[in-house]
């Protein structure tokens, strides 16, 4: 069973398990100002969507924490320039900018509506009662995030058959959340229920969050888990050795396509064209309905060094070209559904995710 936290926010500290350490470490980052946290989610010792989200959140609180004004008009903007960095640090997981805003909305006269009154002026908050209720959302994110999981692996458990081999890319587990994982907390949730269950992990090339990550945590709660290399997928799958496949994502379109690990996508068509169902497990907070596809989803490009070497040693000549995106995105008509923490919608995906968000915001009023 699990034994570790993603992270953990203890005496105005976050602790952030460092993932580029797994599965040979377990080591903790002790994250007391907020570009600790910046550094930790750009060179991806937390990673994942939903995980990002929330330790963006807890990153404002500590830059918030350290700002040394009573003046209302400076703090905020000094809380805008924090929040712009913690944005900044990966283009792709919408979950970052999600949580980010919902932060900002604390703020008094929230930040976009030109408002220059200081806190003292307006409702009367100084910024040390704003810094309280920033650290109470942050907790407010991380808790929903792990209630989310719940939510999200019982509604995902309801279509793995009985006995089912199970494919998955990159990792989309407890490690990418605050709670037991989108993709994987599906899985452990399914194998919680009773059935007999089975993954096939991709390695996920070029950092090995298959290899490193999933398989890991699939060893730690006892689900029988075999690795196999990203370009054995479709021979798997023309085998009759996969049953369905599952994955993450870091963002969905307004329309369903979705962004995540780079290889995503070729999973996609290869489980089309053998007819096995291929679903995406992802909160509502993943998917931005500002956006009308995947066309317009901005995808991180990462260092060429993640490709030409891993872990210190060189494995392509020096000097050659590398092109090296961290996302792809799948089209909306190759995936069987999609899995929230709200329910499960299929095609057509405009439609059924508008319908879900309308429900959402509903519930919120009562």
């Amino acid at each position: 069973m699990q034994t570790w936290e993603t992270m953990h926010w203890a005496d105005g500290c976050l602790e952030i398990l460092d993932q580029t350490l797994l599965p040979d470490q377990i080591e903790y980052i002790k994250c007391r100002d907020y570009n600790t946290v910046c550094q930790a989610i750009r060179r991806l010792s937390v990673r994942g969507a939903p995980a990002i989200g929330a330790a963006a959140a807890y990153g404002l609180v500590l830059g918030a924490a350290a700002l040394q004004t009573d003046d209302g008009r400076e703090f905020i903007a000094g809380v805008e320039r924090i929040a712009g960095d913690l944005v900044a640090t990966r283009p792709t997981a919408v979950n970052l900018q999600w949580a980010v805003d919902r932060m900002l909305r604390v703020l008094p006269h929230s930040i976009g509506d030109g408002i220059g009154d200081s806190i003292g002026d307006t409702i009367g908050d100084s910024p040390a009662a704003v810094k309280e209720k920033l650290l109470a959302e942050a907790q407010a994110i991380y808790r929903e995030d792990l209630e989310g999981n719940r939510r999200m692996g019982q509604f995902g458990a309801e279509l793995i058959p009985p006995e089912a081999a199970i494919l998955t890319h990159c990792n989309a587990g407890a490690l990418a959340t605050a709670g037991i994982g989108t993709a994987l907390g599906v899985i452990r949730a399914a194998h919680q229920a009773g059935k007999k269950i089975s993954v096939y992990a991709d390695e996920t090339r070029p950092l090995l969050q298959g290899a490193r990550l999933t398989a890991w945590e699939m060893r730690q709660e006892g689900i029988p888990v075999t690795l196999i290399t990203d370009n054995m997928a479709g021979y798997l799958m023309a085998r009759g050795m996969a049953d369905l496949v599952i994955v993450g994502a870091d963002r969905i379109a307004a329309n369903g396509d979705v962004a995540n690990k780079i290889g995503t996508y070729g999973v996609a068509v290869l489980a089309k064209e053998h007819g096995l169902p291929f679903y995406v497990a992802a909160p509502l907070s993943t998917i931005d309905f500002n956006l009308s596809s995947g066309r317009d989803i901005p995808i991180e490009e990462r260092d060429a060094a993640e490709v030409t070497g891993f872990a210190g040693r060189m494995v392509a000549p020096e000097g050659v070209n590398v092109w090296n995106p961290a996302f792809d995105v799948t089209p909306a008509r190759l995936v069987t559904a999609i899995i929230t923490d709200r329910g499960v919608v299929y095609p057509p995906y405009s439609e059924s995710l508008a319908l879900l968000r309308a429900n959402s915001e509903s519930l919120k009023r009562r």
